[in-house]
């Protein structure tokens, strides 16, 4: 499931404390600090001008990963990034989380299309969004990323 993250959730995370009532994965990071206080910085900036910006992947009452709102809306489409702690990769958590994001976002008149990017490599996030009716629309060069993916569905 996904569970709005606000500001005290990723102070909690920040100092290696789970947030409300759930658990840390125990055995992987769900992100590096430096990860982690960069998507903070991007849900502040996001969250002045869309709420909710950013979601905790949770399963089993576990911590296993975030989903955020990586760009400031603009007519509708929202751009999304995620991810999963490595030691919970493969086991669906990010298909059901992605498609309740999705579900979240029809639902949102705010909202008309969903956007993601990932590596060309990443063959699992692929499956992710393809999994969840996302369409591949191009492919562009990030400077720090490199060949990436560029992914649509709609939230109409």
């Amino acid at each position: 499931m996904i569970i709005e993250l606000i500001s005290s959730d990723f102070d909690a995370l920040l100092k290696g404390i789970a947030p409300r009532h759930v658990h840390l994965v125990q055995d992987s990071a769900i992100a590096p600090p430096e990860v982690l206080a960069m998507l903070n910085r991007l849900a502040t900036d996001v969250g002045a001008n869309f709420s909710p910006s950013a979601w905790m992947i949770v399963e089993d009452d576990e911590i296993v990963g975030l989903c955020s709102v990586i760009k400031v809306p603009q007519d509708g489409k929202i751009h999304i990034g995620y991810g999963v702690a490595p030691s919970r990769q493969g086991r669906g958590c990010t298909t059901r989380a992605i498609g309740q994001l999705l579900v979240w976002a029809r639902n949102d008149p705010r909202v008309s299309l969903v956007s993601a990017e990932t590596g060309v490599e990443n063959i699992a996030s692929q499956r992710v969004l393809e999994r969840n009716g996302f369409i591949r629309i191009g492919e562009r060069i990030d400077a720090e990323d490199g060949p990436l993916i560029c992914w649509e569905a709609m939230a109409v």
